[in-house]
Protein backbone atom coordinates (compact mmCIF):
# COMPACT_ATOMS: atom_id res chain seq x y z
CA UNK A 1 0.00 0.00 0.00
CA UNK A 2 1.17 3.13 -1.37
CA UNK A 3 1.43 5.63 2.37
CA UNK A 4 -1.47 8.88 1.78
CA UNK A 5 0.11 11.95 1.36
CA UNK A 6 -0.75 14.06 5.04
CA UNK A 7 -0.62 17.77 5.06
CA UNK A 8 -1.39 20.12 7.37
CA UNK A 9 -1.12 24.10 7.52
CA UNK A 10 -2.40 27.36 9.08
CA UNK A 11 -4.48 30.07 7.59
CA UNK A 12 -5.35 33.07 9.10
CA UNK A 13 -8.83 33.03 8.64
CA UNK A 14 -12.27 31.77 10.30
CA UNK A 15 -12.85 27.39 8.88
CA UNK A 16 -16.71 28.99 6.96
CA UNK A 17 -14.27 31.52 5.11
CA UNK A 18 -11.15 28.71 3.90
CA UNK A 19 -14.53 26.45 3.40
CA UNK A 20 -15.73 28.76 1.12
CA UNK A 21 -12.96 30.31 -0.74
CA UNK A 22 -11.68 26.35 -1.22
CA UNK A 23 -14.93 25.43 -2.99
CA UNK A 24 -17.11 28.70 -3.97
CA UNK A 25 -13.87 30.60 -5.21
CA UNK A 26 -11.62 27.68 -6.64
CA UNK A 27 -11.43 29.45 -10.16
CA UNK A 28 -9.78 32.85 -8.10
CA UNK A 29 -7.04 31.40 -6.70
CA UNK A 30 -6.32 28.30 -8.60
CA UNK A 31 -3.40 28.22 -10.56
CA UNK A 32 -3.94 28.20 -14.67
CA UNK A 33 -0.40 26.08 -14.85
CA UNK A 34 -2.29 23.10 -12.74
CA UNK A 35 -5.15 22.69 -16.04
CA UNK A 36 -5.47 20.66 -18.37
CA UNK A 37 -5.84 23.46 -20.90
CA UNK A 38 -3.52 26.25 -19.61
CA UNK A 39 -5.89 28.87 -19.42
CA UNK A 40 -9.27 27.89 -18.89
CA UNK A 41 -12.18 30.68 -18.91
CA UNK A 42 -13.59 28.68 -15.13
CA UNK A 43 -12.71 26.11 -12.56
CA UNK A 44 -15.72 24.86 -10.62
CA UNK A 45 -16.16 22.94 -7.91
CA UNK A 46 -19.93 21.91 -8.01
CA UNK A 47 -22.01 22.21 -4.09
CA UNK A 48 -23.35 18.88 -2.36
CA UNK A 49 -22.71 15.09 -2.47
CA UNK A 50 -21.94 14.55 -6.37
CA UNK A 51 -21.05 18.14 -7.36
CA UNK A 52 -18.52 17.76 -10.12
CA UNK A 53 -15.53 19.88 -10.31
CA UNK A 54 -13.83 20.58 -13.69
CA UNK A 55 -12.46 23.43 -16.18
CA UNK A 56 -13.93 24.64 -18.95
CA UNK A 57 -11.67 25.85 -21.33
CA UNK A 58 -11.82 29.57 -23.68
CA UNK A 59 -13.27 27.04 -26.55
CA UNK A 60 -16.00 25.66 -24.45
CA UNK A 61 -14.54 22.18 -23.62
CA UNK A 62 -15.13 20.88 -20.40
CA UNK A 63 -12.47 18.99 -18.53
CA UNK A 64 -13.61 16.42 -15.55
CA UNK A 65 -11.15 16.88 -12.69
CA UNK A 66 -13.48 15.12 -9.87
CA UNK A 67 -16.47 14.64 -8.39
CA UNK A 68 -17.55 15.46 -4.45
CA UNK A 69 -18.28 12.61 -2.02
CA UNK A 70 -18.60 14.42 1.37
CA UNK A 71 -19.56 18.08 1.59
CA UNK A 72 -20.08 19.70 5.45
CA UNK A 73 -19.37 23.10 5.98
CA UNK A 74 -17.33 24.01 7.07
CA UNK A 75 -15.52 21.32 8.37
CA UNK A 76 -15.23 18.53 5.49
CA UNK A 77 -15.11 18.12 2.36
CA UNK A 78 -13.98 15.40 0.04
CA UNK A 79 -13.86 14.55 -3.56
CA UNK A 80 -12.42 11.92 -5.96
CA UNK A 81 -9.81 13.30 -7.94
CA UNK A 82 -8.75 12.33 -11.37
CA UNK A 83 -7.31 15.88 -13.52
CA UNK A 84 -5.49 14.12 -16.08
CA UNK A 85 -6.65 10.44 -15.75
CA UNK A 86 -9.53 8.54 -15.88
CA UNK A 87 -12.36 8.78 -13.48
CA UNK A 88 -11.89 4.97 -12.73
CA UNK A 89 -8.13 5.74 -11.45
CA UNK A 90 -9.62 8.64 -9.12
CA UNK A 91 -7.62 8.66 -6.30
CA UNK A 92 -9.35 10.25 -3.05
CA UNK A 93 -9.01 14.07 -1.37
CA UNK A 94 -10.44 14.31 2.32
CA UNK A 95 -10.15 17.80 3.83
CA UNK A 96 -10.77 19.14 7.62
CA UNK A 97 -11.30 22.68 7.97
CA UNK A 98 -10.32 22.90 11.86
CA UNK A 99 -11.23 26.00 14.16
CA UNK A 100 -8.46 27.12 15.43
CA UNK A 101 -9.93 30.09 17.67
CA UNK A 102 -8.56 33.74 17.18
CA UNK A 103 -9.19 33.69 13.20
CA UNK A 104 -7.38 30.73 12.81
CA UNK A 105 -8.36 28.04 10.75
CA UNK A 106 -5.87 24.37 10.41
CA UNK A 107 -6.80 22.84 7.38
CA UNK A 108 -5.99 18.91 7.14
CA UNK A 109 -5.45 17.50 3.57
CA UNK A 110 -5.34 13.58 3.22
CA UNK A 111 -5.19 12.37 -0.38
CA UNK A 112 -5.21 8.55 -0.54
CA UNK A 113 -6.14 5.79 -2.73
CA UNK A 114 -2.56 5.57 -4.51
CA UNK A 115 -2.62 1.49 -4.96
CA UNK A 116 -5.33 2.48 -7.91
CA UNK A 117 -2.72 3.48 -10.14
CA UNK A 118 -0.57 0.48 -9.86
CA UNK A 119 3.12 0.73 -11.23
CA UNK A 120 2.65 4.10 -11.27
CA UNK A 121 1.59 5.18 -7.42
CA UNK A 122 4.61 6.25 -6.44
CA UNK A 123 5.51 8.37 -9.27
CA UNK A 124 2.18 10.30 -9.06
CA UNK A 125 2.08 10.21 -5.67
CA UNK A 126 5.71 12.12 -5.58
CA UNK A 127 4.05 14.54 -8.55
CA UNK A 128 1.07 15.42 -6.72
CA UNK A 129 3.40 16.27 -3.65
CA UNK A 130 4.94 18.52 -5.71
CA UNK A 131 1.29 19.72 -6.78
CA UNK A 132 0.14 20.04 -3.71
CA UNK A 133 3.51 22.64 -2.82
CA UNK A 134 2.85 24.99 -5.54
CA UNK A 135 -0.86 24.78 -5.58
CA UNK A 136 -1.14 25.90 -1.01
CA UNK A 137 0.31 29.31 -0.90
CA UNK A 138 -2.24 30.40 -4.04
CA UNK A 139 -4.73 29.24 -1.63
CA UNK A 140 -3.39 30.97 1.66
CA UNK A 141 -3.07 33.63 -0.04
CA UNK A 142 -6.67 34.25 -1.17
CA UNK A 143 -7.80 32.97 1.82
CA UNK A 144 -5.61 35.25 4.37
CA UNK A 145 -7.13 38.28 1.62
CA UNK A 146 -10.02 40.03 2.98
CA UNK A 147 -10.68 37.31 6.05
CA UNK A 148 -13.22 37.34 8.10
Amino acid sequence: MTEPLRITFDVGCPPQHAFTVWTSQIGRWWPRDHTLSGDPDDIVLESGPGGRIYERSSAGVRHEWGQVTVWEPPRRLAYLWHLGRQRADATEVEIHFVDEGGERTRVEIEHRGWERLGDLAATLRGQNRAGWDSLLPHFVAAATEGAA
